[in-house]
Order: structure tokens, then C-alpha cells, then sequence
């Protein structure tokens, strides 16, 4: 019995002296930084256009498939930013895996895979369209991946007798790495759209997205390329994440008509500047959790109810989170870094 004991004690010893010799090596050879993305369709340099065609060229860096290959714009639409986005179609440069330059729309397709327009209406992955009404000054999980999450800021109203809020979305975070980037819809009592309404922060600080010139804003973090471009005027912008996500936003106001129409009863000195917002993921994980994110698992089937004129998408209470910069849901997989720099809107 004493011999047994003996040995059940060196044992343990010998087992606690692995964890210390393995803790001290982790400190000592601590995990790598993220490579930067090979297969980034946004990072590229843009060339002067053809002096006979004036088709725009980008050459694009990203050491992927389209490494050091130099991409023309179609005739059909030479330019990347034509000014009026609304009248011609932009040059969409894609210097990922595809390796192509492309005519687009740059603006939000409502009714296409991945919209999140209206009062808030989904489009997910799978086609379903679904409703999904959260409430009020709170902020939501649309994506949780081990290397993405993005999170929106209800804003609504609720009238006197109605049981839940309207309500429409006001800000989109994405974090991301270390980093965390905020699109938001400055608060308006009246609508111009021909004023500008867009709040842009980066790691918590204001940052200004220009109007002339390329009209964008871009930074490169050592692993990806993170870029902001206007594609109207005012209140309408592009934002991609390379190797992870592209968002089509466009900065809107409710509606007279649409306030009549639905009954929302607002107040006179609130326009609810929201969102129309499209977005396009690349490499999201089987296991990719949120309310828009769950939809493009492999094999999704959706649990909401077919064949009615609003089919709900429930699941606040797994989809909360207590802040617009937080990863804490309950079904969230992102985790950030704390030295990250993250702040609220």
C-alpha cells in the first residue's frame, strides 16, 4: 500500500513538472502571426488607363493565382468608380482565384444571397428569405466564424399597442485578426440624400473616407488589405476584407410612404437612417454560427415557416451580444484580441 502510494505521488509530480517545462516553452514560442492572405481579390495597384482606350489597368500583388498578372477593364465599363454608379456599371477587379475584370453593379441587391435590407430582411445563403426583428437598441451576431464576426445595431420604434419594436439596422462592426472596422448611419432628423450620413471608424478611431480622386479609404495590416470606396456620391460605399468578406452598403431613410404604409408611426425628428447592405463571404467554416452566417452551412435547412408573407427567424437570445464590438454570444465563435483596440460606436 505504501509503495503504491509512493508511486501515485512521484507520478503526479513528474506530470505537474510536463505542464511547467510546456507553459515556459509556450512563452518562449508563442503562437505565430496570421500569413497574409495569398487569395486577396482586392490587393492590387491601380495603373494609368490605356491612353488609346482609357481602360482603367490594375496590377494585381496578391500571390495567388493572379500574382503579378496586369487585369484591363471590359470596354463595356472602363472605369472602376464611374461617377454615377447608379446610371453605368463599375469594373469590378477580383485578383483572388478568379483573376478577372468584371462589369458590376456597385450597390446592394436586395433580393440577392446575403441582403440584409427593410425591417431587417434576410436573403441567406441558401436563397430562404427571412425576417428577424430584434429589438431596439440592441446589437446582434449576423456572422461568427474562428476568423470573422460581424455584429449590427437595431435601432426601432415600437407604438403605443404593438408588442415588439420595428426595427431597422443602423451600424455594422467587423472584426476581425486584431482589428475592428464600424460602418455607421449618423443619426438625422431630416433626409438630403444629397448629404452625407457615414460614420467610418477603425480600431475605434474616426477615419474619413474622401469624396474626390479614388474616393476611398485603405489600409494594409500586414495580413490582408482592408478597403472603404465610395460608389455614389454620398452615402454608399464598398467595404472588403481580403480574403474574408465584401459588403455592399448604401445609407437610406425611411420613408413616408413606408411609414404610412406599415403603420410604424415615427416620430417627426427621427429620419431612422439605416441600411441596404449585400454581403459576399469567402472561406467560411462548415461549423460558421449567426443569424445570416448559419445559412451558408453545407447542407442548411431552414427552420423558418414557407409560404406566409413574413417568415420569422428567431434566436435573440443566442445571437445578442451585450455590445456592437463584442464577440460574446451564446453560440459565437470569435475570439478577439484583447489588445486589439476595440471601442464602441
Amino acid at each position: 500500500m505504501r509503495n503504491s502510494s509512493f508511486l501515485l505521488v512521484a507520478f503526479l509530480l513528474m506530470f505537474i513538472s510536463t505542464v511547467v517545462v510546456q507553459a515556459a516553452d509556450d512563452k518562449k514560442n508563442p503562437a505565430p502571426k496570421p500569413k497574409p492572405v495569398e487569395d486577396d481579390a482586392t490587393n492590387y495597384d491601380v495603373w494609368t488607363p490605356d491612353p488609346e482606350t482609357g481602360r482603367q489597368l490594375a496590377y494585381c500583388k496578391s500571390k495567388g493565382a493572379c500574382y503579378q498578372k496586369v487585369l484591363t477593364c471590359p470596354a463595356e465599363c472602363p472605369q472602376r468608380k464611374p461617377k454615377k454608379n447608379k446610371k453605368q456599371k463599375g469594373c469590378f477587379i477580383h485578383c483572388g482565384s478568379k483573376c478577372e475584370a468584371t462589369c458590376k453593379w456597385r450597390r446592394a441587391k436586395c433580393n440577392g444571397y446575403g441582403a440584409l435590407c427593410y425591417d431587417p430582411r434576410f436573403i441567406g445563403g441558401d436563397g430562404v428569405m427571412f425576417y428577424f426583428h430584434g429589438g431596439k437598441g440592441r446589437s446582434f451576431a449576423l456572422v461568427s466564424d474562428t476568423n470573422l464576426q460581424i455584429n449590427a445595431l437595431f435601432i426601432g420604434n415600437r407604438p403605443d399597442g404593438r408588442k415588439r419594436d420595428y426595427t431597422w439596422v443602423q451600424s455594422v462592426a467587423i472584426m476581425f485578426d486584431t482589428h475592428t472596422l464600424i460602418i455607421s448611419a449618423k443619426k438625422v432628423s431630416q433626409w438630403d440624400d444629397s448629404v452625407d450620413v457615414l460614420l467610418v471608424k477603425w480600431d475605434g478611431q474616426e477615419v474619413t473616407v474622401p469624396f474626390e480622386g479614388d474616393a476611398e479609404w485603405k489600409t494594409n495590416t500586414g495580413v490582408r488589405e482592408v478597403l472603404v470606396e465610395r460608389t455614389d456620391d454620398t452615402n454608399s460605399v464598398r467595404v472588403s476584407v481580403g480574403g474574408l468578406v465584401e459588403i455592399d452598403m448604401k445609407a437610406v431613410a425611411v420613408t413616408k410612404q413606408e411609414d404610412k404604409a406599415h403603420n410604424y408611426q415615427l416620430p417627426s425628428n427621427d429620419a431612422f437612417a439605416h441600411f441596404e447592405t449585400q454581403f459576399k463571404f469567402s472561406n467560411l467554416s462548415d461549423d460558421v454560427e449567426g443569424i445570416l452566417g448559419k445559412t451558408y452551412r453545407p447542407g442548411y435547412e431552414s427552420p423558418v415557416k414557407r409560404g406566409v408573407a413574413m417568415p420569422i427567424m428567431g434566436g435573440e437570445d443566442k445571437y445578442e451580444v451585450p455590445k456592437l464590438t463584442s464577440a460574446a454570444c451564446n453560440v459565437c465563435m470569435f475570439q478577439k484580441n484583447p489588445a486589439g483596440g476595440l471601442a464602441d460606436v
